[in-house]
């Protein structure tokens, strides 16, 4: 089920889930504010592990040391350090950045590159889509010795489900928007096997078009058989909840009381509760249902 958590700021949302839930419920998949970083070393592929599972392949159909098909270690350009970039500093200018011209931006050493997977190198890899990567993968591998594990099909599947099938593997997450960023999070624990998530907030620095996205992830966690809770402002996404509880009646010392709990339709009808007042019938939300008790 979709469980919001609602009420007025300070009222004890976030009180109620990190101090009191997770305590109980210590292996919960957590999906914070927290920011995502923007390192120009840091990429789609780095952030949600899959370049880690990329490495073991290569190595494997190639019979070499993983460490190689690293930017980051034995296998990086010793000339710009595996940047892919080389920068200027112009005093009191702004500095200049210019690509590597040993490597040609592709971070890795010329005979890295000749170790190929399936007719690509792993900077080839590196410069699929999302979309171009599950392709490549889904294939079966030339060499015998080189398995794709499941575990990267997951990962790349998750960023696609979340909307980012066009970013490049590489891509740095510098030059990835906030909403692009918030998904790509997402994304990164989306392919754990939990029973329970909890979201704080998460449409926060998302364009409204993104909040679809986010609506259909977390319809889509529901579907699956997980519970899914939710600290929320944002009446779009409380309209979808399965089940809500209020806290209130208001802020800091006056709030930490449950005002109300029960499903959307039934917060209308709630006198005590404030958020039954910004919980306008606009649009249709999910039918109205008893929660079922899980084992």
């Amino acid at each position: 089920m979709l469980t919001l958590i609602t009420g007025v700021a300070g009222s004890g949302k976030s009180s109620l889930i990190n101090e009191a839930f997770l305590r109980q419920h210590p292996d919960a998949v957590v999906i914070d504010q927290s920011g995502v970083g923007t390192s120009t070393r840091s990429n789609p592929a780095t952030y949600t592990g899959v370049m880690d599972d990329v490495r073991k392949v290569f190595a494997a159909g190639n019979k070499v040391d993983a460490a190689l098909f690293s930017f980051n270690s034995k296998g990086a350009c010793e000339h710009c350090n595996g940047s892919g970039v080389i920068y200027t500093d112009l005093a009191f200018l702004d500095g200049v950045k210019t690509p590597c011209e040993i490597c040609r931006g592709r971070r890795f050493k010329d005979d890295v590159l000749t170790y190929l997977l399936n007719g690509k190198s792993i900077s080839d890899v590196l410069a699929l889509t999302v979309a171009d990567a599950l392709t490549f993968f889904t294939q079966p591998p030339t060499s015998a010795k080189a398995t794709v594990d499941k575990p990267i099909l997951r990962k790349l599947e998750a960023m696609r489900d979340v909307g980012l099938h066009y970013l490049t593997l590489g891509q740095p997450l510098s030059t990835l928007s906030g909403g692009e960023c918030q998904r790509l999070k997402l994304a990164s624990e989306l392919h754990k096997a939990g029973s329970v998530y909890v979201l704080d907030e998460p449409p926060t620095g998302l364009h409204m078009s993104d909040v679809g996205h986010l609506l259909a992830i977390l319809d889509r966690l529901v579907d699956g058989g997980n519970s899914v809770i939710v600290i929320e402002h944002n009446m779009d996404v409380v309209r979808r909840a399965d089940w809500i509880i209020d806290l209130g009646p208001e802020g800091g010392s006056k709030g930490g009381r449950v005002m109300f709990e029960g499903t959307p339709t039934s917060l209308l009808k709630s006198s005590s509760s404030l958020t039954s007042r910004y919980l306008q019938p606009s649009r249709p939300s999910k039918a109205d249902r008893v929660p079922v008790t899980r084992s």
